[in-house]
């Protein structure tokens, strides 16, 4: 029989308030208590949870960013992982010296795990953080090999794909999607869409966090989900404007015995090597799949 790996992952989708560090990061804690009172030992978090994210200014985003992993804001997110036994990934603005970053930490029961930092920047993220400077790191934890993205990123398969090849098991989406130009009427966004695909293609699980509400004039999708291997969502999508915690038991192991998807293909098996670079020429190594 094979071994189960099963873990119930949370997506919190909140409403941070811009500026307001110690309130979104106190509200981020009393929903994280819910998660885990509801069984959630992965939970997973919004895009610049503890600050907010219309900045108007560099110096108003630098005046709101921590160290990682040494800020208060880290420091709360560890003491409730170690107090519940959490693995825990949410978005945080993040200060180095004089650079700012769009990240996510990465949190355990044993403590600060690593941090992944926004590749692609989208619109006026430009004009307060620097691109991403670690790639696309795959964090080995007690319950499983967890990958990084953060909202634009998803737009990029080799995002999604580079991770996939290191042996992810699940990728977590902080993010804080916006409606874009074109969204029909009715139908989900395109960052979902976008996300069901990928986990399809790479034959991963996949779980979007995104935040709620209207910002110095940004209004927010929600639409928070968790996505099987299949592609198909397993919880969510959430809400457009509530907030709410969308919440799975999950298998991680399933879906690397599923990528066989008959006696012939093998979805990333099947790549044409030949043809373009196994890691489409990133310097990661390849993990085992």
């Amino acid at each position: 029989m094979p071994v189960s790996s099963l873990v119930r992952v949370a997506c919190i989708q909140m409403e941070p308030r811009i500026g307001d560090v110690g309130a979104n990061v106190a509200h981020s804690l009393s929903l994280i208590e819910k998660a885990a009172d509801g069984g959630a030992t992965l939970i997973v978090l919004p895009e610049l949870a503890n600050t907010g994210y219309v900045f108007e200014t560099r110096e108003e985003a630098f005046a709101l960013a921590e160290e990682v992993p040494g800020g208060p804001t880290c420091a709360a997110w560890i003491e409730v992982a170690a107090r519940r036994g959490l693995h825990i990934v949410a978005g945080i603005t993040e200060r180095e010296e004089r650079s700012l970053y769009n990240s996510a930490v990465v949190i355990g029961p044993q403590g600060y795990i690593g941090t992944y930092r926004k590749v692609h920047l989208w619109g006026n993220e430009h004009l307060f953080f620097e691109p991403g400077n670690k790639g696309f790191p795959v964090f080995h934890t007690a319950i499983g090999r967890i990958g990084v993205a953060i909202c634009y990123d998803g737009w990029f398969p080799e995002t999604y794909r580079l991770q996939a090849l290191q042996g992810a098991d699940i990728i977590c989406v902080s993010t804080n999607w916006v409606p874009i130009p074109g969204q029909v009427e009715g139908r989900e966004a395109m960052a979902n869409i976008l996300a069901m695909a990928a986990a399809h293609s790479n034959s991963m699980y996949i779980a979007c966090a995104d935040r709620v509400g209207v910002e110095r004039g940004q209004p927010f999708e929600g639409q928070s989900l968790i996505l099987s291997y299949t592609g198909w969502p397993v919880a969510g999508p959430a809400s457009r404007v509530d907030e709410e915690i969308v919440s799975a038991e999950i298998d991680l192991g399933a879906a690397r015995r599923a990528r066989n998807w008959n006696e012939f293909n093998q979805v990333l098996r099947d790549r044409r090597t030949d043809v373009y670079a196994e890691m489409l020429g990133s310097d990661i190594r390849r993990g085992a799949y």
